[in-house]
């Protein structure tokens, strides 16, 4: 696939009018349980406020805040009305806890062509009671190490049968060099704001829907699902936001 293609496949995505629903899933992955991962969160959407589906994923980092994507939130602040966010639970339509968004806060150097800083943070409207399923996730401080071909787990949704209902689920994955991942997608995509992670065989990767959803290294939140062509293609790794990047940002929105 061309660089030029590329591009323009990501810019396309970037400029939908609204969260897009989609039927890719996450590739290669397995049904998790929430237990496992409790600071996972699911993020709805409903142009009517009633028939609310799945369209994101994120990360609980603390009582009141999830971190997603940005290109997940292209609705103004006035239809946060028309979002939800569910926690404590593995299935995407039920159970846990459903929470109404009061705002969301946008990276101030998003970069929609390249998706970089697709990063944000979703204020909910109420406070997140924590239990066995329902924690936040420790965020990659500033300096944390994390090298090139390390495992990896990206959450996502899945279904176990084709009418099962779609729940959590989370792939393996190895941490790719940066060089490389830039050698693939241009020098001038690849920003120290993102990393990239995959498989070196292929078959593996999160999906379109998985965009916004977490990238887990020992435990320690270290990514945000940004881009993917949602396949697994072993020559396109997925690019994620790199967390530690966003410290202080993090703490000025929290």
């Amino acid at each position: 696939m061309s660089k030029v293609f590329l591009l323009l496949a990501i810019c396309l995505t970037s400029t939908a009018a609204l969260p897009q629903l989609h039927q890719e899933r996450t590739i290669g992955g397995a049904a998790t349980t929430v237990s496992e991962h409790p600071y996972a969160a699911i993020i709805l959407y409903a142009s009517n406020n009633v028939n609310f589906q799945p369209v994101c994923g994120g990360a609980i980092i603390n009582s009141r805040s999830i971190a997603t994507a940005q290109s997940c939130w292209t609705a103004p602040n006035n239809q946060v009305a028309l979002f939800r966010a569910r926690v404590g639970s593995a299935n995407a339509n039920s159970g846990g806890s459903l929470h109404t968004i009061t705002r969301f806060f946008a990276h101030f150097n998003y970069v929609p062509w390249n998706q970089d800083n697709n990063f944000g943070l979703l204020r909910l409207t109420s406070v997140i009671n924590f239990g066995l399923n329902v924690r936040p996730i420790p965020v990659a401080p500033l300096d944390y190490d994390l090298a090139d071909y390390q495992k990896v787990l990206a959450i996502g949704l899945s279904r176990t049968t084709p009418t099962s209902e779609l729940q959590l689920s989370a792939v393996e994955l190895r941490t790719v060099n940066q060089e490389r991942c830039a050698n693939v997608y241009g020098v001038n995509f690849v920003t120290p704001f993102m990393l990239c992670a995959g498989w070196e065989t292929g078959g593996r990767g999160p999906s379109l829907n998985d965009i916004g959803a977490p990238l887990v290294h020992n435990k320690v939140l270290v990514g945000i699902t940004s881009y993917t062509f949602g396949n697994g293609d072993k020559n396109f790794p997925s690019i994620y936001a790199r967390v530690s990047r966003y410290n202080n940002w993090l703490r000025t929105n929290t």
